[in-house]
């Protein structure tokens, strides 16, 4: 599937968003509850390596930026940060950068002054893995801001198909999984009727699956998107927005 196509799976949304990440989070406001420790600890674990890529964005080495990020998260998770946040205008994406940026301004010469080593570790974050994948980054002059929202994006959507992987695995069918993802994302050259033969599949058969494929992956995509903000009205207007930060120089 095209990540331009629109996002179905709106069933009994809006019923299941009192348990996504961050609203449980927000709903926890000043209390420092062990439900909301943990959903703000799985967000921050999910969402670093945006937060890593901006900050070597900004110029600072490996290690500097290592450092910073978990610094930062240090920080935020120790001081509750997020009883800051405006319930107004929730997104974590948001939030989250709003706040690393106060961090560099404010803290960062504190922080690298630090003694490598001696730094308190609260994620386990992989960082040479970290800095092959920032290594691997396009060349192109793209700020930030906008590299931030990029690998955002992308992390989302790697989740998501994670997610649906997993799914097909549990279903002793990773082999169409596979199959589908190539063919929903044109990486299939094969016709329907080559495919379906190979899968011992019918032509029809195959179709269906490929539609229930689409489906299902708008539905666990849409489910990521509103662990990160604060209302389900909030989950169509973030799709579109990363959408369009994932097209940006490509």
């Amino acid at each position: 599937m095209s990540p331009s196509e629109p996002i179905s799976g709106r069933v009994n949304e809006a019923a299941r968003f009192s348990t996504t990440h961050w609203s449980v989070v927000l709903a926890a406001g000043r209390d420092s509850s062990p439900s909301a420790r943990e959903a703000l600890q799985q967000l921050c674990l999910a969402y670093w390596y945006p937060l890593y890529a901006y900050v070597r964005r900004q110029g600072h080495t490996p290690e500097d930026a290592q450092d910073l990020t978990q610094e930062f998260f240090t920080r935020f998770l120790a001081r509750n940060s997020v009883r800051l946040a405006d319930r107004e205008r929730g997104r974590f994406r948001t939030f989250l950068l709003s706040s690393l940026k106060h961090f560099l301004v404010d803290e960062w010469k504190r922080a690298t002054r630090e003694k490598r080593g001696g730094r308190e570790t609260v994620l386990s974050l992989d960082e040479l893995a970290a800095e092959t994948r920032y290594a691997s980054e396009p060349a192109h002059n793209e700020s930030p801001d906008a590299l931030f929202d990029k690998r955002w994006a992308a992390t989302l959507m790697e989740q998501t198909m994670a997610k649906l992987a997993a799914e097909f695995a549990g279903a002793s069918r990773p082999d169409l999984f596979e199959t589908l993802k190539m063919i929903v994302w044109g990486e299939q050259n094969k016709s329907y009727t080559e495919t379906a033969e190979l899968l011992g599949m019918t032509e029809g058969a195959l179709k269906v699956a490929v539609h229930r494929f689409r489906q299902r992956y708008g539905e666990l995509l849409r489910a990521e998107v509103a662990n990160t903000v604060a209302t389900p009205a909030e989950i169509d207007e973030e799709v579109r927005y990363l959408i369009s930060a994932l097209r940006l120089n490509e």
